[in-house]
């Protein structure tokens, strides 16, 4: 019983004789468990006999027991060598016998998330700390979550790629990622479609763009602030899926034996990537700005506007401003993912910094260096995809003249038009984005 009255003792933080939501909360998130907060709340209501919302020692005791006895014949089978103690090798065979291939350096971290004396190997104890804190009921859920703490997926709307582990590459792994993080990414861009619609605007228009926001709201209501939303969600998420997938392929052939990419690595395989999935996705971009910036009711849906580009135009202008917009994905792709790849890297080594706050105000840094290293650029491709109807942005082709041209008219602060818009849009998104994709990856693995 000495193991458990340690446990409780380390959960009682301060030591009132109780463990509390809050405080079960607090260790749960400190190992990685996914919706914590939740699964707290379960666990003190499932044992809490006196129903005082939260759990003294022999309350306590009876759920440690009930794990006790169902993880007891699991751990013997983990234990391959029946040496009383599980280390690195035992933990790539778990994830092997479920179809998934796992580095040495990712099960190195697992082995450190439950080793407790720092042998590098996990004995019994050890392991039966970690499932009564992780509530999984099964080796599967044991590796999903696991899995959790090794990737953090956070951003402004799901474009900047994920540091995936190799098995993640295979695509029967990546099928409820994928639905989760699409359904997520497509609430997020719903959610804050008015904000990227104004910040299009303002790119355009520049300080015009509130009062014909609101002109538009007059004449065509509510409604009218989503125009163009259904491109961008239908553009969003296979792009990033796309540019996800590109990326973790080509990290593997970089890696080889290797189990870690430079700064300089990084940057390249998300220019490389982001370019690739940008320039084939980038007529639904053009649409989307087309819809953004036109008033409302002057197409009659998205098959109309590219009907109308098409036959009023050619069909040369759905790649209208792709050069300054590839110019623009590139360092905009590279820096985020090198910056984020390399904060995220550095946070994981610190519990402390492993918190949902800290790590999605690590993630919003990633995606404000890269906004900031390309935005003008960016400005440059909305105005030339507007330029065929706005008199307000005939932009020259020629990316030189187009900055001169911006700055002669606006100065220096016309090369961040809307870039507020963008990072206040990116605080909603990445918080739907993170708290979606976790509890529908969740839904969707108990049915698929």
């Amino acid at each position: 019983m000495g193991h458990f009255q340690r446990l409780f003792a380390k959960l009682d933080k301060n030591r009132d004789g109780f463990v509390s939501v809050q405080e079960l909360h607090e260790e749960m998130r400190r190992v990685g468990v996914v919706c914590a907060d939740e699964k707290a709340r379960t666990i003190v209501a499932n044992s809490d006999r006196d129903k005082d919302g939260r759990l003294d020692y022999e309350e306590f005791l009876g759920y440690m027991m009930d794990r006790e006895q169902k993880w007891k014949i699991d751990f013997q089978a983990l234990d391959k060598k029946n040496c009383g103690a599980i280390d690195q090798e035992d933990i790539i065979n778990v994830f092997k016998e479920l179809g998934v291939v796992i580095s040495k350096t990712n099960a190195k971290r697992i082995i450190q998330m439950m080793d407790e004396d720092n042998s590098m190997t996990v004995d019994w104890g050890e392991f039966l700390h970690h499932v009564i804190i992780n509530p999984a009921e099964n080796i599967g859920e044991l590796v999903s979550s696991w899995k959790h703490t090794l990737v953090f997926d956070v951003g402004e709307s799901r474009s900047m790629p994920i540091e995936l582990t190799q098995e993640e590459t295979d695509l029967s792994v990546w099928r409820n990622f994928i639905l989760a993080a699409g359904a997520a990414d497509a609430v997020s861009r719903t959610v804050t479609a008015p904000i990227d619609r104004l910040k299009t605007q303002l790119q355009v228009y520049g300080s015009k763009a509130v009062s014909l926001g609101l002109q538009d709201l007059k004449t065509g209501g509510l409604r009218s602030m989503w125009q163009g939303n259904a491109v961008n969600v239908l553009k969003g998420t296979p792009q990033s899926t796309l540019q996800c997938f590109l990326y973790a392929q080509m990290r593997k052939q970089v890696l080889g034996e290797r189990d870690y990419l430079s700064v300089e690595q990084r940057f390249g395989l998300g220019c490389v990537s982001g370019a690739v999935a940008h320039a084939a996705f980038y007529p639904l971009e053009v649409l989307k700005v087309r819809l953004n910036v036109q008033q409302a009711g002057t197409y009659s849906g998205l098959l109309g506007c590219a009907k109308s580009i098409y036959y009023s135009e050619s069909v040369s202008a759905f790649y209208r401003g792709f050069r300054p917009s590839l110019l623009c994905m590139m360092p905009y792709a590279g820096v985020e993912c090198a910056v984020h790849q390399s904060i995220m890297s550095w946070a994981r080594r610190n519990p402390t910094n492993s918190s949902d706050s800290k790590l999605l105000f690590f993630s919003f840094v990633a995606f404000a260096s890269g906004q900031a290293s390309s935005y003008p650029l960016a400005v440059i491709r909305t105005q030339q995809q507007a330029q065929a109807f706005t008199s307000n942005s005939q932009t020259s082709t020629n990316i030189l003249q187009a900055l001169a041209g911006i700055y002669e008219k606006s100065g220096v602060r016309g090369f961040y038009s809307g870039m507020g818009a963008s990072f206040v849009r990116a605080v909603p998104c990445a918080l739907l984005n993170y708290t979606l994709i976790s509890k529908l990856e969740e839904l969707l693995s108990s049915y698929l």
